[in-house]
């Protein structure tokens, strides 16, 4: 360019509204002597500069180079205009437009800057717990609809105060349209309920709150998207009491402490842990427990992980702060009896945790929309999500392709869904396990509020093939059935891995589909899966021979039912020295027994998560649950370091595929548990003889097939310690291993699977129909 003058026509799309975008591009055009305007739009931020070439060269060089914080550019179309003249540059009013949609923020925890104006005595916000700016604070939970502006808030109903609107006002100050800004004469407030009565309001309530923690009560806090529950951490009565009026027997409690040097205190945290603790995200991070942690061994039993966070709101810093006899960590839990959703609303708090908490730490900004805290642990210096929500969601997962606008519904436990449109695949928060009504309702809210805001108006809707699923009955209850299209359950597990991962449409992988339960194109119940796979199709290849499942969902929380079944099907007598048949009385036994031998009430299954649930059983580890793979994680806690035994399987080819036999593992666990080998070298020889199996199929399937990447998928694949194990044999087998890193192995993952098959089979229809006209 010469030093001639020019305009240009900028467009920007990505996370660039409500992150301080219009502030940085009017500074960025002052400084260069610019002049022209800035908007928002309901499809990103336009822009029209104009000014000496040169300039103009270096103003779209920095738009990219140095955007805020919270921004996230993923396209800039810059077009040639004529001169228009101005004078000035200036920040317009947002725009609607019909139909056009852009991604919109996650929640943020609190930045540097406005924790430092906390703890400062001098600030007019000093100690204010609603304290933010445009690079940090709520965004997804108060967003009523795009552009994103106040208005479309729950802030709407908090009018500024002549110091907050200056600031809003203000291109140049860092709270310039940060829509939630407030302060203690204009914004929210808390306030403390004790017993269904205003007891006090502002610092007094949040001095209250923390007594009432320290005197080993339950206190249920308003955060960003949902209700906590939050009690002392280092105490066992306290703990237990939590758990008794929640019904949470024992799954893990998530924890909370100040900051990082507490948090090493309890657990071994390292540079990749640090870095995950202080994200903007601020997830739950499952960190190694120390041994002599002061944390009550209720909050995990039998578990030696922890799942900890860091503050992300300014009420919890002030919740939280450090002070004598005030406990170094909290319960921080979900507000909620176990299974339903959490609460978001002060009245239905007041109604339904009235019997959980001592105490209501309330404050009067609406949750528009529900959203509990995300999981991830570190795996190889990389995340691995098992929960993705709050500070993720809803941004999207960038596709390699075009996609159709689709709706995807998800599973029944640790349900998602999601809505694609072009590159974008936008996952919903975590909803839950979808068992009730009241999740049901819930998941019905959300459809519809991110349809409306990303603007998607479903050509098809994609579900799990389980007919008795609430996700799939809800897709069929509000769908006409030539826009249904059924996808099978690791299929759509296989094909989220592989979409997370960018593959085009034409790749193939072989996929290890490996979790509890998904209901297979046979009606069995499959979970041991190897599948030749593309996005609109699968072969299995192979699998686990089928064992019967005795009594279905029995099964699954009492594992010695899976033992009893597994003994059976590779031909062990059920003698009372071992513990799955100790387990089971001895008309219970009877019944089994004929479930088995008849297939009553006892549908097959090839899962390897009931294999991991037979072996804790055998192993005389766990005989009954209270959560979701609660004999697995457990088996998984036990494995001894160094341990390098392998037990053996058989492999037999059949018109199926081949077929995995766990007769001969089986056995010889048994033989082991007999020899009085210790619980954590059958769990050692157990994990490695599985990552064998997989290494060894995987060569072989892969060279048959021509293919040399191995995706895996499936909830089983959140155990790290199989997961490293198997990574290891298969990359030593020459082969290109995708893991999930975006979305959760698990279900929570399978709504962007079913999306993107759904995608494909669409198009592969429409050219079918094309072929035969």
């Amino acid at each position: 360019m010469s030093d001639d003058l020019g305009a240009l026509k900028i467009h920007v799309t990505g996370v660039v509204q409500g992150v301080g975008f219009r502030p940085f591009v009017y500074g960025l055009a002052t400084r260069h002597g610019l002049s022209g305007w800035v908007c928002n739009t309901s499809a990103g931020v336009d822009i029209e500069v104009e000014g000496a070439s040169r300039a103009l060269e270096r103003f779209v060089a920095d738009l990219t180079a140095h955007p805020p914080p919270l921004a996230r550019i993923e396209q800039v179309s810059v077009t040639d205009i004529p001169l228009n003249g101005y004078t000035t540059f200036s920040i317009r009013h947002s725009q609607a437009q019909e139909g056009a949609f852009q991604p919109i923020s996650p929640d943020i925890c609190i930045c540097a800057d406005c924790l430092r104006e906390l703890f400062d005595p001098a600030d007019r916000r000093y100690r204010y717990p609603f304290i933010n700016c445009t690079n940090c604070g709520p965004r997804f939970t108060i967003i009523r609809d795009i552009p994103y502006d106040r208005p479309q808030t729950t802030m709407a109903p908090f009018k500024m105060c002549p110091a907050c609107q200056a600031e809003y006002d203000d291109p140049l100050n860092r709270r310039f349209h940060a829509q939630p800004n407030a302060c203690p004469d204009c914004g929210p407030h808390v306030e403390l309920w004790v017993q269904g009565k205003r007891r006090s309001s502002r610092e007094q309530a949040i001095q209250e709150a923390r007594a009432a923690l320290a005197e080993g009560g339950v206190v249920a806090v308003k955060g960003l998207g949902g209700f906590h529950l939050a009690c002392d951490a280092t105490r066992d009565a306290v703990v237990a009491r939590l758990r008794e009026r929640k019904g949470r027997v024992d799954k893990p409690f998530a924890l909370m402490a100040f900051d990082l040097e507490t948090v090493s205190r309890f657990c071994h945290v390292g540079p990749h842990e640090r870095q995950l603790l202080t994200s903007r995200e601020r997830p739950i991070v499952l960190l190694r427990r120390r041994a002599d942690a002061p944390i009550s061994a209720l909050v995990a039993p039998g578990i030696h992980e922890l799942g900890f966070m860091l503050p992300y709101t300014p009420l919890h810093y002030l919740l939280l702060e450090p002070g004598a006899g005030f406990p170094p960590a909290l319960v921080m839990t979900s507000g909620n009896y176990s299974e339903e959703p959490i609460a978001t609303d002060n009245a239905e708090a007041l109604e339904r945790l009235s019997a959980l908490a001592d105490a209501f730490l309330l404050h009067d900004r609406d949750i528009h929309a529900r959203c509990d805290d995300s999981v991830v642990r570190l795996f190889r210096g990389v995340e691995l999500p098992l929960r993705r929500s709050r500070g993720y969601a809803p941004y999207p997962v960038h596709l390699p392709f075009e996609a159709r606008q689709v709706l995807a519904v998800g599973g029944e436990l640790k349900n998602t869904f999601c809505l694609t449109k072009g590159r974008y695949a936008f996952l919903s928060q975590h909803i839950g396990d979808m068992e009730n009504f009241e999740t049901l309702r819930s998941f019905e809210r959300m459809v519809a509020q991110l349809s409306r805001t990303f603007r998607v108006e479903p050509e098809a809707v994609a579900h799990d093939m389980h007919p008795a699923y609430l996700s799939t009955q809800y897709a069929r209850r509000t769908t006409e059935p030539e826009r249904l299209v059924p996808v099978q359950h690791h299929h759509a597990h296989i094909a989220a891995c592989m979409a997370e991962n960018g593959l085009e449409g034409d790749q193939r992988v072989l996929g290890v589909a490996f979790d509890g339960t998904g209901y297979g194109t046979d009606g069995a119940i499959w979970g041991g899966e190897f599948l030749v796979a593309g996005y609109a199709a699968f072969r299995r290849a192979a699998h686990l021979a089928y064992v019967p499942l005795p009594g279905g969902d029995a099964a699954i929380r009492k594992p010695y039912r899976t033992a009893l079944a597994h003994l059976w099907a590779a031909g062990v007598a059920w003698d009372d020295d071992l513990a799955p048949v100790r387990a089971a009385s001895a008309v219970e036994r009877g019944v089994i027994a004929r479930q088995v031998s008849r297939g009553l009430n006892a549908v097959p299954t090839s899962s390897m998560g009931r294999l991991f649930d037979a072996v804790a059983s055998i192993a005389g580890l766990r005989q009954t649950v209270t959560y979701e793979a609660q004999a697995a994680i457990e088996l998984q806690m036990s494995v001894q370091e160094g341990e390098d035994g392998v037990y053996p399987w058989s492999i037999e080819a059949t018109d199926d595929g081949l077929q995995v036999q766990a007769g001969p593992l089986i056995r010889a666990v048994v033989d082991d548990v007999r020899a009085g080998v210790p619980v954590e070298v059958i769990a050692a020889r157990f994990h490695n003889s599985v990552a064998a199996l997989v290494a060894r199929l995987c060569r072989r399937l892969c060279d048959e097939s021509g293919l040399g990447q191995v995706a895996l998928s499936g909830g089983v694949w959140q155990n790290a310690t199989l997961l490293s194990k198997t990574l290891d044999r298969l990359q030593a087998e020459g082969l290109d291993v995708l893991t999930h890193r975006l979305v959760p192995p698990n279900d929570g993952g399978i709504s962007l699977g079913q999306a993107v098959v759904a995608h494909f089979k669409i198009g592969r229809v429409a050219l079918e129909r094309e072929t035969c006209v």
